[in-house]
């Protein structure tokens, strides 16, 4: 009997990798569905809109961006995590993916179980700006600032728990000031009411951020990375600028219902490895304050355990809390 039960999985498993494959020959041959779990404008929307096009030229097949925000990014997680496993709905997102794990007590959705990671697409820094009116023009006099007057400088965030929060939370911890958080839904109602003066600063993704930089509605003082961004230079790190120890940048990558055939990620993330490491499409992302790291599935899964735990832990510290 044990030995007739042996064949009988044996016999699954060996249908269960033929459909597989079968499915993975023929994927895709309907569009694909990317689902952003925030409001246009920002860096996961401008990476998601890049990888659509690659996609879209690698298979032949139609990739379109869905935009479903909303608390916290949470909605649109938990539709890609119980979306059928058969890579027609994947999902694009950042930082949040690992910082939710800790920040919500409850979440319908187990980042590391309903999750199988395709690729890191890339990373980017993230700068510290400011209101032009704001009488600073270093990260020092800031803290200054801020220290001489607590509690009455405010600064802008893409909403509670998000990595634009915690990044700002993370300097407040570091620096030893007080600054008045002041949540939004999403990157570009953030930095557009920062630029219109209603708040005075902001820890922001770069990508989202060089339009209001270059159009000289913002001023930025330092970047958050562990070394000074390609695409600005000229700017310091925030380590560089009196905060020793500071870095947080922001990533971006792509996942798939857990139980998606691994055939499918495989091809998935050959294409997109191989469309990535392409210099005229690296220097297309570069220009959009990106970096590409292409790599396997293997790699990135790692990558976001680390850092689930790396948030857990600054998320304790600060005592950050959800949206309400």
């Amino acid at each position: 009997m044990k030995a007739f039960t042996s064949l009988i999985a044996a016999v699954l498993a060996a249908h269960a990798a033929v459909v597989s494959a079968q499915l993975a020959q023929n994927y895709p041959n309907h569009p694909v569905r990317l689902i952003v779990p925030f409001s246009p404008g920002g860096g996961n929307d401008i990476v998601a809109r890049f990888v659509a096009q690659r996609m879209t030229e690698s298979f032949g097949q139609t990739a379109v961006v869905d935009n479903r925000a909303g608390a916290g990014s949470t909605i649109g997680t938990d539709l890609v995590a119980k979306a059928p496993p058969d890579g027609y709905t994947l999902l694009v997102t950042h930082n949040a993916i690992a910082i939710n794990e800790t920040l919500y007590p409850k979440l319908p959705y187990d980042a590391e179980k309903d999750f199988a990671q395709v690729m890191l697409v890339g990373s980017t820094t993230n700068t510290l700006v400011v209101n032009p009116k704001v009488p600073v023009k270093s990260t020092k006099e800031l803290i200054a600032l801020a220290k001489s007057k607590p509690g009455s400088l405010n600064y802008s965030s893409t909403g509670a728990g998000g990595t634009s929060h915690l990044a700002m939370e993370y300097f407040k911890l570091s620096t030893g000031t007080d600054l008045v958080h002041i949540p939004y839904k999403g990157t570009g109602p953030a930095l557009t009411d920062l630029a219109g003066g209603q708040v005075q600063a902001m820890i922001s993704a770069l990508p989202g951020t060089i339009p209001f930089i270059q159009g000289k509605r913002l001023v930025a003082l330092a970047t958050t990375g562990a070394k000074r961004s390609a695409f600005l230079p000229e700017l310091p790190t925030l380590n560089e600028s009196g905060v020793p120890g500071y870095v947080f940048d922001t990533w971006y990558g792509l996942h798939a219902p857990a139980k998606t055939p691994k055939e499918i990620i495989t091809k998935l993330n050959t294409a997109l490895v191989k469309s990535l490491s392409a210099p005229a499409v690296k220097e297309t992302l570069f220009k959009a304050g990106i970096e590409a790291e292409p790599g396997s599935p293997e790699q990135f899964r790692k990558f976001m355990i680390s850092e689930i735990q790396k948030m857990a832990k600054i998320i304790k510290a600060s005592g950050a809390k959800p949206e309400a």
